[in-house]
């Protein structure tokens, strides 16, 4: 052994360790499956690992390099290639010695490199909050997840020989830890199929952040366990006598729920433990899929089935590639069993999930699944992380996505498409692809129209109708749940507020040049550059957006434009602009143009508008009395509006009523609104008294004719006492 590497074995094992995993235990496991070749390059790792963190201890006292060997003795488990394993033993060698990705590159290939750099952490940067940097490492990870799988299998084996140390600790980092494997790492290994991984990452942690929770259950089980065993193994052999008799050969077993699984149920379904526990559940692994369904017939005619309690996940598998038959059974004295029924490469694909692509390449129908199932959602994670702002977002989208109680849907075609629970029909048109979503106007569900909100369910048909210039509605973004659909909808509204900030930020610089006697296209491209240097904007584009955003002042970059800086601002009335030069508005300006709640403008109402940081333009009615008030102190945002000549939407108008207390008397109302192509958007019952009620209605109209209509309308109801438009 080379001077200065620690020899592994004189220290004391660690939790979870029952002995202590030697280099050359490591080495011997390998043989089993790799080339000499292979394997003595895993001990060049080894020695470069030992060489590397040599003097590092962990907090339990023990050399460092006992670590990086217990999280490769789980990726031999796994039976990964030697780049994994040896990339596994230097996975913390960039993050926390002086080895450099050049010198792992040189020794061991652009391959280790790469995954070695893609477990690594983000220790260079510095982050504004603990939030952001965690988050900007998960982001990391998750591209480098989408170059090579086989960085989250690192990642998960490494975070499990962590769980398996936390004890020593502080109870609050142990929190933390544990809090994070259970809202990140257990889900990704759930994700990716790996079950075994998954319930042990659970457990850990459960126990970890909740450990008198832990406890109390662990008691209670225990207590319960001695009334269970002779039931179940009843249930046992009755299902195995049933199954030699019609020669069916097979292997069963009794299977319990683990401490979190019972405690997330009695959390999530209000349960007593009595109903969670009192579930007997029977695991039946055969040799292919259709013996798997003749053992389903054997336990049916055995025990009767809990009617919609059966689930093929065989035919129709998980979104992780898992495949099985569930179904609950009526037992003796009506106890119920929890049946699941697979082929022996199905049970080795449910608790290895995609890392089963690795140890059963040959012919593996399953394991080839469970990678292309793996693929397709790292792509939705690519997709997502090209269309998020920012790290924290990017984490909070992908979490959505790592808890998919799933819904079964068909394309019109036939094809499944998996979503997860209270999926809505915008979720599945983004999920085709981006450009369906993005220009989806209605959905139809077993052939029948059916609101964009409505929550999906398993089996059903939807078809999406797209439509050409239709655009996202930022109302959807309060009821999808994929972080698919959530990303495309936020990027797709960001290109519109985008471009339509850039044409009305046009209208307002050309508007202000105007009154200038020049325009912007009649401005040297020299004043123009000049000016964006000095801004330190990279372009007239970005000027444009800011003015239309309200960033900046039309008026003012209008004067430094033709060289009149010194001219105070307020000089020239509405940012400029003589008498009859009025900004026209159709309506149709998009996200960057909003009108005020507090006056409610319509086509008709002499109208002014304010710029406000950020938002845009807001159109208030001219006497509205919050511009009254601010016009004092933001003379140099107000601006001159008028409307076109044709209006393009419909807008919104409030009106006040007192109305007799009689019953029927707001049906009349409505129906009096209604018959006026109007629609109610909101009523507020503003105050009330023996004999009158005062009412709100906030109605669509299409400008102030409109509206009157309306009113005279209303008046002639004997019931309305009084009705007038809401002032602002």
């Amino acid at each position: 052994m080379a001077a200065g590497i620690p020899a592994p074995g004189n220290a004391a094992p660690t939790a979870g360790d029952s002995t202590r995993f030697l280099i050359s235990d490591l080495c011997s496991e390998l043989e089993t499956y790799l080339e000499p070749a292979e394997v003595e390059e895993v001990y060049r790792a080894y020695l470069l690992g030992a060489e590397s963190h040599e003097g590092q201890t962990r907090k339990t006292g023990e050399p460092y390099i006992y670590h990086p060997l217990a999280v490769a003795r789980t990726m031999a488990e796994m039976r990964m290639d030697h780049q994994a394993i040896s990339a596994a033993i230097l996975h913390d060698v960039m993050e926390d010695t002086a080895t450099s990705k050049d010198r792992i590159h040189a020794e061991f290939g652009e391959e280790v490199a790469e995954l070695v750099d893609g477990v690594s952490k983000l220790t260079h940067l510095h982050f504004q909050s603990k939030a952001e940097a965690q988050a900007e490492n998960f982001r990391k990870m998750m591209l480098a997840i989408t170059r090579d799988i086989r960085v989250i299998l690192i990642k998960l084996a490494d975070r499990l020989h962590n769980m398996r140390t936390l004890g020593v600790m502080r109870p609050d980092k142990r929190r933390r830890i544990a809090k994070e494997t259970l809202e990140i790492y257990a889900p990704i290994a759930q994700r990716l199929g790996m079950n075994a991984m998954r319930r042990e990452l659970e457990e850990l942690g459960f126990s970890a952040k909740h450990p008198w929770r832990a406890a109390v259950l662990e008691r209670a089980v225990h207590r319960s366990g001695g009334n269970r065993r002779e039931p179940m193994k009843n249930i046992e052999q009755a299902i195995c006598s049933r199954m030699e008799a019609s020669g069916i050969v097979g292997r069963i077993s009794g299977r319990e729920k683990s401490l979190y699984s019972i405690y997330r149920k009695m959390r999530d379904k209000h349960h007593s433990f009595e109903e969670v526990f009192d579930v007997f559940a029977i695991r039946i692994v055969v040799d292919d899929v259709d013996t798997c369904y003749r053992s389903l017939g054997v336990v049916h005619n055995l025990y009767k089935p809990v009617p919609g309690r059966f689930k093929d996940y065989i035919a129709i598998p998980k979104s992780n590639g898992y495949q099985s038959l569930h179904t609950i059974l009526f037992g003796p004295q009506g106890i119920p069993i929890e049946v699941q029924i697979r082929s022996t490469e199905m049970d080795r694909v449910a608790e290895s999930g995609i890392a089963a692509h690795w140890q059963y390449k040959a012919g593996s129908e399953s394991s080839r699944t469970a990678q292309s199932r793996a693929r397709e959602w790292l792509k939705d994670v690519l997709e997502i992380q090209n269309s998020v702002g920012n790290s924290i977002e990017f984490l909070e989208n992908v979490k959505v996505d790592l808890f998919p109680d799933e819904v079964y849907t068909f394309t019109p075609g036939g094809d499944i498409l998996v979503l997860p629970r209270d999926a809505t029909p915008i979720d599945f048109a983004y999920a085709v692809h981006s450009d369906v979503g993005n220009r989806c106007v209605a959905a139809k569900i077993d052939r029948q129209l059916a609101p964009l909100s409505v929550r999906l369910q398993s089996g059903q048909t939807v078809e999406i109708v797209t439509a050409e210039g239709a655009r996202p509605n930022p109302a959807w973004l309060s009821f999808v749940v994929t972080g698919k659909a959530r990303t495309g909808i936020r990027h797709c509204l960001k290109s519109m507020q985008t471009d339509e900030a850039r044409a009305l930020g046009q209208r307002l610089l050309d508007k202000a040049l105007g009154g200038l006697g020049t325009s912007l296209k009649h401005v040297s491209p020299g004043r123009l550059d000049a000016l964006l240097d000095a801004m330190q904007l990279p372009d007239l584009d970005k000027l444009l957006e800011d003015i239309g955003l309200g960033n900046r002042m039309a008026s003012l970059v209008g004067r430094q434009l033709v060289g009149m800086e010194g001219t105070e601002a307020g000089d020239d009335t509405e940012e400029g602009a003589p008498p009859g030069q009025s900004l026209a508005i159709k309506g149709t300006e998009g996200l960057v143009l909003s009108y005020a709640r507090c006056c409610h403008p319509i086509p008709g109402d002499p109208i002014i508008g304010q710029l406000s940081a950020g938002r845009g333009l807001v159109v208030h009615r001219e006497k509205c009395r919050n511009v009254q008030h601010e016009g004092r102190d933001r003379a140099d945002r107000t601006i001159a509006l008028e409307w076109s000549h044709d209006p393009e939407m419909q807008f919104t108008a409030a009106i006040r009523t007192r109305t007799a207390n009689r019953r029927g008397a707001l049906a009349d109302m409505a129906a009096v609104i209604a018959d006026h192509g109007s629609n109610i958007e909101h009523i507020c019952f503003n105050e009330q008294d023996g004999h009158s009620t005062a009412m709100t209605f906030l109605l669509t109209v299409r400008d102030r004719q409109h509206l009157a209509q309306i009113m005279r309308g209303l008046r002639r109801l004997k019931d309305v006492l009084r009705i007038a438009r809401q002032r602002g």
